[in-house]
């Protein structure tokens, strides 16, 4: 037969005391003396009670948990921003709950509700490549739930949220690739309706006309990122008959199913082809050759933006519900894959 778990009502009655004492020794109430309150602790630990902490959030209308989305705690930067949002939630004493949408718009909608519906305190987001519109993400304004973005947002949501500086970080890379002699820059990047992928395609344009190259509309594609994307790119590029000398990833995993693929047809990378990709994946210097690319502080992000939604929750004056927003500069990794010069 399963033992039922130890209640305040047996602690009460092995003291010969009243529940009600209990329950307020045990939430250490100024109504009952430290002799009591130390009776009451010791008894607890000895049957082993231990408090029901959602039932008692809930009372106060609070759960001590903050809702996570990311896109996929697969890569790298997100298990990243997850281990800086942990830290500093557990710091205050919040659990968190982590949720991922697989870039589908979907979902990522699903998730909203269910986070919701468990009475979460507050909310950190990184959307989905597919999330366009904002309705599903106003469902936490209206419950009265704080909201951050991280790394990827939603510009016309006034929420606060802490990003990269995805144009500098982008002329650093494409301007690293002209240095190196690079004149044909192909740019791989996401899809155009998030404006981390908009800024990362300024940062290349930007870099090519301050150098009076010229822009060519048929060296920049838009793609899901991935290794297969990176291929079929490259592929087509070469197919078409489109030069190329250099090519700048909006990340990791496109740039290196690039160089797999340049290397399987005999075109030398950095020799013929420079690459650099974004966003520091492990396997980025792993890789042969290994991949300048971008280090997105991940750890950095994740627990500054935590940080700014535990200050909104805790704080019910006028001033918390400013939005703030915090830009993080990035840091150029230079390896061989686009060491054309000595």
């Amino acid at each position: 037969m399963k033992k039922n778990k130890p209640t305040i009502h047996e602690i009460a009655r092995l003291l010969n005391i009243d529940s009600s004492t209990v329950s307020r020794a045990l939430n250490n109430s100024n109504l009952v003396t430290q002799k009591t309150k130390d009776k009451v602790l010791k008894k607890a630990k000895e049957i082993g009670y231990q408090r029901n902490l959602l039932a008692s959030n809930l009372r106060k209308s609070k759960s001590n948990t903050i809702g996570v989305i990311v896109p996929r705690i697969s890569r790298h930067f997100f298990s990243s921003t997850i281990a800086g949002i942990e830290e500093a939630s557990y710091a205050q004493g919040y659990n968190v709950i982590i949720c991922q949408s697989m870039e589908k718009l979907e979902r990522e909608i699903k998730i909203v509700n269910n986070l919701i519906s468990n009475r979460v305190d507050g909310i950190l987001v990184s959307v989905s490549m597919e999330t366009t519109e904002d309705t599903h993400l106003k469902q936490f304004d209206l419950s009265n739930i704080p909201l951050v973005f991280f790394d990827r947002a939603l510009s016309e949501m006034p929420n606060s949220k802490v990003l990269i500086d995805s144009i500098k970080a982008s002329y650093d890379v494409t301007q690293h690739l002209i240095d190196q002699g690079c004149r044909k820059i192909v740019h791989i990047g996401g899809p155009a309706t998030l404006d981390i992928y908009k800024d990362r395609f300024k940062g290349y344009k930007q870099a090519l006309q301050e150098n009076n190259l010229p822009f060519e509309e048929n060296r920049v594609y838009t793609s899901a990122l991935n290794e297969q994307e990176g291929r079929k790119i490259i592929k087509t590029l070469i197919d078409l008959g489109i030069e190329f000398d250099g090519i700048f990833s909006a990340n990791d995993l496109a740039a290196i199913g690039a160089i797999k693929y340049l290397k399987s047809v005999g075109i030398k990378v950095p020799q013929d082809v420079a690459v650099a990709g974004f966003s520091n994946e492990p396997i980025s210097e792993a890789i042969e050759p290994s991949l300048t690319t971008v280090d997105q502080s991940g750890y950095e992000i994740g627990r500054i933006a935590c940080n700014l939604l535990l200050d909104r929750i805790s704080r019910t004056d006028n001033e918390s519900a400013i939005a703030k927003s915090v830009t993080l500069s990035p840091t150029l990794i230079i390896r061989e894959s686009s060491k054309r010069k000595k």
